[in-house]
């Protein structure tokens, strides 16, 4: 079997491994191995190959982290637009109860509502800011 042959079965290995475990990570050290066999192909010698693989999957698995770290951090299930559609919806308050909550007719059904903290009441507009449960945390308009 020749070098690259290896290379390209590591490299597949690789991406099946990343596809039962989940982690991005692997995927990025599978670049490196690519980047070997191709080496292989163009005829370096072993020690370049380790070298290609060990400094394209690096420096790939290192660009991924600065990237992520970058991000902003996601939002909890409950308060994310992507998960829960419901989020930044609005409805109707008529009354508010003493202890700050209340109910109300949402999406043909009735669903418990209570203000988010700091949040001012008062019949009107809300906008649903987070579902937890069944209850739908709110803040004016």
């Amino acid at each position: 079997m020749t070098e690259s042959t290896i290379w390209w079965l590591l490299a597949g290995g690789l991406i099946a491994l990343e596809l039962l475990t989940g982690t991005f990570y692997l995927l990025m050290l599978s670049l490196g191995v690519a980047g070997a066999a191709i080496a292989a192909h163009l005829g370096a010698s072993v020690t370049v190959q380790l070298v290609v693989a060990a400094v394209l999957g690096g420096g790939c698995v290192v660009a991924w982290r600065s990237f992520k770290k970058h991000q902003p951090p996601a939002l909890p299930a409950g308060a994310n637009r992507d998960v829960n559609l419901d989020i930044g919806e609005t409805l109707h308050i008529d009354a508010w109860n003493e202890d700050g909550t209340s109910s109300a007719r949402y999406r043909g059904a009735t669903w418990s509502v209570s203000l988010r903290p700091g949040a001012a009441s008062g019949p009107g507009p809300y906008r649903i800011v987070e579902v937890i449960g069944s209850r739908l945390v709110v803040e004016k308009l």
